[in-house]
């Protein structure tokens, strides 16, 4: 495993996983227990928004995954009376938000809102809003062409790794940004043949909203996939 490029909220690299488990995990970042807003009680509310609407926005405000929430449910509330923006960062409660600038509702002078909100934990395939984060992947090229476009490669993608070998280069697409597609217009554009190769390395990318890093939903993916795989060996064995 080699990684790429590793942020606060997004991580990539490369490994050498077949296609269909990278997907089975893909599709198990939706099976992660994640708190989030589900209920919301409105007192008062005087802003142009309606209750729903409202409702909704508060439930998309990712929420800290701190060791003190449980599978019980918390309570948030807000309460202002202040002419301008509402912000996330005007809850409070037993959670705390992660970013505290999400715009929720812009107030006019005058103007109240008033509820107290109910979070709870979830999974994605549920409702986007228990929804951690995003994973996706793409397949490593080796790309080779005319060694005439060295210079051209070099100065076009700095970060990929190039090979010469005869009069061929082979330049590896493995880095955060596919370069597959602007290699071929280049050889096209200068008349150059372009040769494809699979490897058996994909180039994984893994976009956290905010509630666990991205470390961390990929980890947490495989241990509910493994879970769900064991059950379904039991039950198998039973049958068997």
């Amino acid at each position: 495993m080699k990684i790429v490029e590793k942020t606060e909220n997004q991580l990539t690299f490369v490994a050498k996983i077949p296609l269909n488990l990278a997907n089975a995990i893909r599709r198990y970042v939706w099976q992660i227990p994640i708190f989030a807003i589900d209920e919301v009680e409105i007192f008062l509310n005087d802003s142009p928004m309606y209750d729903e609407a409202l409702a909704h926005r508060l439930g998309l405000i990712p929420i800290k995954m701190e060791k003190s929430l449980d599978e019980k449910k918390v309570k948030l509330s807000l309460k202002v009376k202040k002419e301008g923006t509402v912000y996330s960062g005007d809850l409070e409660g037993d959670a705390k938000v992660v970013y505290k600038n999400m715009p929720i509702v812009i107030l006019d002078k005058g103007q109240k809102l008033e509820l107290v909100a109910t979070g709870r934990f979830g999974k994605g395939s549920e409702h986007t809003k228990f929804s951690p984060g995003l994973l996706y992947y793409r397949e490593v090229f080796e790309l080779t062409t005319d060694k005439s476009l060295l210079e051209e490669f070099k100065k076009r993608f700095p970060s990929n790794k190039i090979e010469e070998k005869g009069g061929k280069i082979t330049i590896l697409d493995d880095q955060k940004k596919e370069i597959k597609d602007m290699c071929q217009s280049i050889c096209k554009e200068k008349g150059k043949e372009l040769e494809l190769k699979e490897t058996d390395e994909i180039v994984i990318t893994i976009e956290s909203f905010g509630q666990l890093p991205p470390e961390k939903i990929f980890k947490r993916a495989i241990e509910c996939l493994k879970k769900d795989l064991s059950e379904v060996a039991k039950l198998a064995e039973k049958k068997i």
